[in-house]
């Protein structure tokens, strides 16, 4: 029983040295910078920039509309920028989703030797600069792009369509950076699917609606979860792909804390804007975590 007890001691040890290194990077350069932008946020802004030693809440309230009109005037325009993130991030999400699910499907089908090729295909685009590839999205979309040129040609349009600087233009931007993140959780959760148990809902009588509503969906739950919160989290911070594909047009949410922390030098109201999207993902964290808690019991009951 001793031995046994120092052996675990040991192994306790062993694990808190190996997670050192990394706890202590994560404390000084995650947490430190976010406890620096947290207490920023509710500091007044200087007159010239930076930050003043004054306990000053107005900022986030020119976001949620409870500002003081003797301190700041609550501005819509800000609302609706959270508001239209939120949107294109969801619509990202959806997107993403509907290509990368059937395909995850398809690929988990195949012989070994292709789906590695495809697995590697998927992957590709990561050897690419992200800006290089944007612009070419830019070539492809504007006026005189390859979409509205072979439209022109065929007679199908009369004259160029504003395909560029959109909320669409947006969006097919994003699902084109983040279908890789979507994909490859699916991709392990549906690898990892017990097919006796959908030949077993088949032969049963169950349709094929149904097996895939009671068997497939569920199964296949965590990886749709998991894949949708790492392209909700990141895309509704961008902010290269809306300056590159949504031009002066789009604001988001990305764009306007770039916006606020170098162009305007309102570091509080920056930090606010920063803490509204944190206050976002966590709150998207803690229900993934919540869920994968109760489906994990349910499956231990």
């Amino acid at each position: 029983m001793a031995s046994e007890m120092s052996l675990a001691g040991r192994r306790r040890v062993q694990l808190a040295l190996m997670l050192a290194p990394v706890t202590l990077f994560l404390a000084v350069f995650f947490l430190g910078p976010l406890a620096i932008m947290i207490v920023t946020s509710f500091l007044a802004p200087g007159l010239y920039g930076g930050v003043e030693w004054t306990y000053y809440p107005h900022n986030y309230g020119r976001i949620l509309g409870f500002a003081d009109p003797a301190f700041e005037v609550f501005d819509p325009v800000y609302l609706s920028i959270f508001l239209r993130s939120l949107k294109i991030a969801a619509f990202t999400v959806i997107a993403t989703m509907v290509v990368c699910y059937p395909a995850a499907f398809c690929i988990a089908r195949l012989s070994e030797r292709w789906r590695n090729f495809c697995l590697f295909l998927i992957t590709l685009p990561f050897f690419t600069s992200l800006i290089v590839r944007l612009f070419i999205w830019v070539l492809i979309l504007r006026q005189t792009g390859i979409v509205n040129e072979a439209l022109l040609a065929t007679g199908l349009i009369a004259r160029p369509l504003e395909l560029i600087y959109t909320d669409g233009a947006i969006v097919l931007g994003m699902v084109y950076i983040f279908i890789p993140f979507m994909f490859m959780p699916i991709y392990a959760s549906v690898e990892k699917l017990d097919w006796t148990l959908v030949r077993a809902s088949l032969d049963l009588g169950a349709g094929p609606i149904r097996t895939f509503v009671r068997i497939i969906l569920p199964l296949t739950a965590p990886g749709i979860a998991g894949g949708a919160i790492i392209v909700f989290i990141p895309a509704l911070g961008n902010f290269v792909v809306p300056a590159v594909l949504g031009g002066a047009k789009v604001m988001m949410l990305g764009n306007l804390i770039e916006q606020q922390f170098l162009s305007a030098r309102n570091w509080p109201f920056g930090s606010a804007l920063a803490m509204m999207v944190m206050s976002v993902m966590l709150v998207l964290l803690f229900i993934h975590v919540v869920a994968s808690g109760r489906r994990g019991a349910d499956a231990t009951n």
